[in-house]
């Protein structure tokens, strides 16, 4: 069975200093932190926050491509978790067809984002991550808090991306 959740906020691991996304059901039960890289999160967050940018970003991107097409994303699905590796697809509608393609879930959420479709999440993989309650005790960022998503954004240096090359 499928949960539909939202992105309630944007978290830093304090042990690794990865960026987490995390993800809420409707009633606020059950949560589920995936864990992704600096661009991604920042690609997150700049659609949280509504920021434009003079170019597109890769998500805007696709979305662009997407509706050149008149193809339509139905819905985003976590799918599964193997060895702390998130799955994830992507149902899309062209025509009367749907497709689903492969994603990192951080791309699939990126994009749903920009185009306001559901976010499901299996429950076995809520299960397997062990949820973790983070906006009481971690340091969270949440979509509602602009200003601190802000200070977050404003607070990422070049430097740090550096930290999570894996050259």
């Amino acid at each position: 069975m499928f949960l539909e959740m939202k992105v309630r906020g944007l978290a830093l691991d304090p042990m690794s200093n990865m960026p987490i996304i995390i993800l809420r059901d409707e009633d606020d039960k059950r949560s589920l932190p995936i864990w992704v890289g600096i661009f991604e999160a920042n690609a997150i967050a700049l659609e949280l926050e509504k920021i434009a940018t003079p170019r597109p970003m890769t998500h805007d991107l696709i979305k662009n491509i997407l509706e050149t097409i008149d193809a339509r994303v139905l819905k985003v699905m976590v799918t599964d978790l193997k060895e702390n590796t998130f799955f994830a697809v992507l149902h899309l509608q062209v025509g009367e067809t749907e497709y689903t393609v492969d994603s990192r879930p951080s791309d699939a959420i990126a994009l749903a984002l920009r185009v306001a479709a559901p976010i499901y999440v299996d429950e076995d993989v809520v299960r397997k991550a062990k949820s973790i309650e983070v906006t009481k005790e971690g340091e969270t960022v949440k979509a509602d808090d602009p200003e601190r998503l802000r200070e977050w954004l404003e607070n990422i240096k070049p430097e740090d991306f550096g930290k999570f090359n894996k050259t």
